[in-house]
């Protein structure tokens, strides 16, 4: 089986053009590399109506999973949760294990400040959910992640911040890509020594480019008082020997990058 994925942007900021759609570039190189398939793109502004009315349609055509990016926040304009609720005709209640993770992450914050951060409605509304759905934990911000399961077809919202939609991705929805799908997984891990993080960024891009079917992630290291980078190359493919040519390509291309700038790859595991 290959499950199938449509993806909802939600945000005037993308309308508008004020910020590039680059969480749709994420999510549909994961999908992709985990052995599922994106079906279609769409971006819709800051409206319950809007929001609703696009989340009903992806529903219309029944894919595996249904993911929205943006409009989780505490702010007046968060409203994803507000449409998807409007489109299921659920009601919005307060959620007690997303309530939990939301007191927590603000006791934390509290403890670090110094100061007592309250609880105010605004904040818990990050933990007001469609009625019916399952948090999702957030290892690096405040929002949870949200899923709901309406017949057979899996609505995941997750946040609009990068580095918070890709941590819950990884954690509670690449799992369940990889699950659905009949491809075979295979993944491989190198140390890269002599070249900076920040160099290393446009490299990935470009080998990730000319691999599609590859997700290349950079783990930054330190041992014994020296710094390297873990790089960690995943794929799914129809048999193991399609997936290993598929992260060879990848990271031969990638090895002859790093090489440029004087940097050498040496394997971890295979």
């Amino acid at each position: 089986m290959t499950p199938t994925a449509e993806i909802l942007g939600i945000g005037e900021e993308l309308l508008i053009g004020r910020i590039a759609n680059t969480n749709a570039q994420f999510l549909s190189r994961r999908i992709t590399s985990l052995g599922g398939k994106v079906t279609r793109h769409q971006v819709v502004g800051d409206d319950v109506s809007a929001i609703a009315e696009a989340v009903d349609e992806c529903l219309a055509r029944r894919p595996s999973f249904v993911m929205t990016t943006g409009g989780l926040g505490p702010t007046f304009d968060d409203k994803t949760l507000e449409g998807i609720a409007k489109a299921l005709g659920r009601p919005l209640v307060l959620h007690p294990e997303a309530f939990r993770m939301v007191k927590e992450k603000y006791e934390a914050l509290s403890a670090q400040r110094g100061q007592t951060i309250e609880l105010t409605p605004a904040r818990v509304k990050m933990a007001t959910l469609p009625q019916g759905s399952t948090p999702l934990r957030n290892p690096v911000g405040t929002a949870p992640g949200v899923l709901l399961e309406i017949g057979g077809v899996r609505v995941i919202a997750l946040p609009g911040v990068p580095p918070e939609m890709e941590a819950i991705f990884e954690e509670s929805v690449a799992p369940m890509v990889r699950g659905m799908s009949d491809a075979v997984f295979y993944e491989e891990s190198w140390r890269l020594d002599g070249v900076y993080e920040s160099e290393l960024a446009p490299m990935i891009d470009q080998a990730m480019r000319d691999a599609p079917f590859v997700y290349v992630k950079s783990h930054p290291r330190r041992e014994e008082g020296r710094s390297h980078i873990e790089l960690h190359f995943s794929t799914s493919a129809t048999s193991l020997d399609e997936g290993k040519a598929r992260v060879q390509q990848c990271r031969e291309a990638l090895a002859q990058l790093v090489a440029k700038a004087g940097g050498k790859l040496s394997q971890i595991t295979a």
